[in-house]
């Protein structure tokens, strides 16, 4: 009798979670808050969406694709010569997508299709096919030279890079606003993220 007795007696903390159990989901929602805090940084410090707007940079990039910039980069080093960047234009009030054609003491030659910098033409496989669409057309790929009467020094500034759009003909540029400044940089665009067809990183 006494036997049946104590194998009917139930534990005090019967039907509640054991503290074990309770302690590692408390240690996995402290986690994900972690990694929540953490993304939300890096993608507001780090890296920044940008959508292109308008056909300036065609063929390497088209209108209402986005693209993730890299903020981060250039404080860690300069623009260099190829680069694709997005910066802001103060006049404007926005920001361009561009790349990035010289940087500080480069002297720079637009004529035509020929790119000049430092003397020695610049090897734009970016859109060579473009180009040569243009010429079996019997017509330039550019209709902008520099130096012009809008910028009339061709050498670049300490502090500045000169940039072009990839659509020569259509592009609002460094050979009409100007050289930019490295303070208006926002960094350089690293990877197209949608749409999904077009997902991928950027070559510079």
């Amino acid at each position: 009798m006494e036997k049946d007795q104590h194998q009917e007696a139930m534990p005090s903390n019967a039907g509640n979670p054991p503290k074990k159990a309770k302690n590692e989901l408390l240690e996995w929602l402290k986690a994900l808050l972690i990694a929540l805090v953490l993304v939300v940084l890096i993608r507001w410090l780090l890296f920044k969406p940008f959508i292109v707007q308008g056909p300036s940079m065609e063929p390497t990039f088209v209108s209402n694709q986005k693209l993730i910039v890299n903020e981060i980069l250039y404080n860690i080093r300069q623009p260099e010569r190829g680069e694709v960047i997005v910066f802001h234009v103060p006049d404007e009030g926005r920001d361009f997508i561009k790349r990035v054609i010289a940087v500080a003491g480069d002297t720079v030659k637009v004529e035509g299709d020929t790119v000049l910098v430092n003397g020695e033409p610049v090897d734009e496989t970016y859109i060579q096919e473009a180009i040569d669409q243009s010429h079996a057309n019997d017509r330039l790929y550019n209709n902008t030279n520099f130096p012009n009467s809008f910028v009339t020094d061709g050498v670049v500034p300490e502090g500045h890079i000169f940039v072009m759009g990839d659509n020569r003909s259509n592009s609002t540029d460094s050979r009409m606003i100007g050289y930019v400044s490295l303070d208006d940089v926002i960094g350089r665009a690293d990877l197209i993220f949608w749409p999904v067809r077009d997902i991928g990183l950027i070559n510079h």
